[in-house]
Formats: structure tokens, sequence, C-alpha cells
């Protein structure tokens, strides 16, 4: 490692941990106090050079994200509402998709391809100001669950869709069955690398009390599993998200110790503090690169559309169990609809079309203006959505609102 990239490095963690500090005193998502940072540490000389690598944010930083939220999932309540986060998740990123793509295509004038890539790689939410709002203001937990547990199954939706919709414009010869047959295995596959992984490392946990090792041990789930489901063409995505659920609801039945289980959750929450701030403060970097091209016409289409293909994903979905024990109460719809920020995994995927795509530079603008939009409009405004909507616990409304 050269001696600027360490200087940069050095620089971003100690703007990040001063940014955390501020953002805690001032109640604001430290997400939109990072990309802030970054767009101001880009007219810094030396410093803008620093670029948003597509593969070092999806081998390196995405594991530990969607490893450590999903720690936090706890099956039985995740068991409850699993229909609801499937539909949301798989139906949701579907809808939503098919709309941006549509639009895209009549309103701006792109190809079906282009739009279609656009379209399912914007899907993915990435609520991390939003779930810290909720941490802060001690939301009810049902809701969390519901933004968080969505989010992290759409992710490998979308990147599964991604994925098929890059092999079918390269020139892949997909009938239906054939399609059907490798969202199957990436979908399922990616559940059973993760869960395969981390059940055979937990058993190996359990001969030992060495925090370090258990650790360690962890650390091979987050990252073997991604990368081995990779290897075999599977989600990546999907297969952290098992070997932290496995891990999360498995691992403290007596395969971590004891004394080791708070080492554990506190090196995976500094992990994703850390990721999350390396990613916030480059997207700023970037988003102060991209300057007056994140507002156009086109740009504004993008955000217009997916904000509609949110609620059209949403609402209708929600409405298809507002007879049963698993009713979404339509405040919490409101927040899943204004939480479905935008992030890491869409500018990620944007940033590997290839150079081939004929729209890819105006869909990765399209993508960093989405980006900008949620965290500065969407993530500033939800807390004040939050208190309005009466979803902080304790309010006689907040339970209510859940079931109705």
């Amino acid at each position: 490692m050269s001696d600027t990239v360490t200087i940069n490095l050095g620089l971003i963690l100690l703007i990040a941990s001063v940014v955390a500090m501020i953002s805690r005193r001032m109640r604001l998502p430290y997400s939109v106090g990072l990309v802030a940072a970054g767009i101001l540490l880009a007219r810094t000389p030396g410093v803008s050079h620093i670029f948003l690598s597509p593969e070092g944010i999806f081998t390196v930083l995405l594991p530990p994200l969607i490893f450590e939220a999903a720690l936090q999932i706890q099956w039985p309540p995740f068991r409850k509402d699993l229909l609801v986060i499937f539909a949301l998740a798989f139906a949701g990123v579907a809808i939503a998709a098919a709309l941006v793509a549509a639009g895209m295509h009549f309103l701006v004038g792109w190809s079906w391809t282009g739009a279609a890539l656009f379209g399912v790689l914007i899907a993915a939410t990435d609520p991390v100001s939003v779930i810290a709002a909720f941490k802060e203001m001690k939301v009810e937990a049902r809701l969390s669950l519901l933004v968080e547990a969505e989010s992290l199954l759409n992710d490998g939706a979308a990147a599964v869709g991604f994925a098929m919709f890059l092999g079918v414009a390269g020139g892949s010869d997909l009938d239906p069955t054939s399609i059907g047959a490798l969202l199957l295995w990436k979908v399922l596959g990616g559940f059973i690398v993760g869960g395969g992984l981390a059940g055979g490392l937990l058993l190996l946990a359990g001969r030992t009390d060495d925090h370090l090792v258990e650790i360690t041990l962890t650390t091979i789930a987050a990252y073997g599993a991604f990368l081995i489901a990779e290897r075999f063409e599977t989600s990546g995505v999907l297969a952290s998200l098992a070997a932290g659920m496995v891990v999360g609801n498995i691992g403290w039945r007596g395969y971590i110790s004891q004394s080791g289980r708070s080492h554990v959750l506190a090196f995976w929450q500094y992990a994703a503090f850390l990721a999350n701030s390396i990613v916030f403060i480059l997207i700023g970097l970037h988003e102060a690169a991209q300057g007056r091209r994140l507002l156009t016409q086109t740009t504004l289409i993008a955000i217009a559309l997916v904000l509609l293909g949110r609620v059209a994903a949403v609402y209708p979905l929600s409405a298809i169990f507002s007879w049963s024990s698993l009713a979404v109460g339509i405040r919490y719809q409101h927040i899943l609809v204004w939480g479905g920020l935008r992030g890491a995994l869409g500018l990620v995927l944007a940033l590997a079309l290839p150079e081939s795509l004929l729209e890819r530079d105006e869909i990765i603008v399209a993508t960093f203006a989405v980006v900008a939009f949620s965290i500065f409009v969407q993530g500033l405004t939800m807390p004040l959505l939050i208190r309005r909507l009466g979803l902080v616990q304790g309010d006689d409304r907040t339970e209510q609102s859940s079931r109705s």
C-alpha cells in the first residue's frame, strides 16, 4: 500500500470519526454527514483522485455490511413476517424495476436493455441512516425488522436480477426455463452456501472459548460465504445474509462462548461502521465529481420514477395482507416507501456495467443522482416523518399501527 493511499485512508477514518460524533450530537443521520464530508473532501488537493472501485466495494465492503445487519435479525419475528418480507423484497423489486425501466424507455428514450438494467440495479434499498434513526428514536421492533430484513433480501434480489439481465444483454441464450432454473440456483444456492459454511464453522467454534478465534471464524463465514457463492455463480449477497442469520440465531446457543458473544458483536459493529464510513465518504467524493450533471431532466425523471416504483411496490403488496394477522399498518407503509433509500449496491452495479452499453454513463449519473436525493432529502426528513406519524416507541398509536 502506497504512502498516498495510507494517508488518504487515515484521513477518511479521521473524518468519519469526527462526523459520527457531530452527527450524534446534532441528532442527524451520520450517512448524510459522511456524504457531505466526502463532497468537501473532493475539494482538498491530492484527495479527489480516490476512486470508488466496484470490485473493492463488492468484495471487501459489502460482505461485512450484509453480515452485520443479518446478525441482528432474530428468526422468530423474521419467520412470523416472512411472507410480507419476501413479497416486498422479491415481488417489490420486480414491480419497481419494471416501472422504472418502462419510464426510462418511454420518457427518456433509453434502450430496453439500458432501462431494464437501471431499473433492477436501482431497486435495491440501503436504509442505513433510517435504521440508525430507528435505534436513536426507539421505533417499534416490527417496523425496524420489516425495513432492515426487506432491504437485505432485496439487495440479493436486485443483484440476482442484474446478473441475469447483464447475461442476456451480453448475448447469453436463455429461454424462460433456463432463466427460471438460473434464478432458483442463484437464490437457493446463496442460502445453501452461506448457511452450510456458517453451520460448519460454528461446529468448529464450539471447540474453543477464545474470542479471537471466534471472531476469526465469523469473518471467514462472512467473506467465505460471499466469495464461494460468487465463485459458483450464485448470490454472494444472499450467502452472507444466510451466514449472518445462522451465526446470529444458532451461534449464541453454545457454539460461541458467552464471553465471546460481546466481542463478536462489537467487532462486527465496528466493521460495519468502518465499511459504511468509507462507502459514504467515497459516494460524496464521486457526487462532487458529477457536479451539475446530477441536476438534469433525465436525473429528475429517474428520481421521480424510483419514488413511484417504490409506491407501486409497497402499497399494493401490503394491501394483500391487509385482512390477515400480517397486516402492515398504513403508517408503516409510509415509512417503507420514504425509507427506501438507495446506496452502495446500486452504485457498485452501475459502475460494473460494460463499457459497450450505450447508456452506461447516463445510468451512472442517474444512479448517483438518485442516491444523493435519497440520502439528503429522504434521509434528513425521516426522523421528522417518524415523529409526525407517531411511531416512536411508547406512543399510543404505535402498536395499533402495526396491524391496522
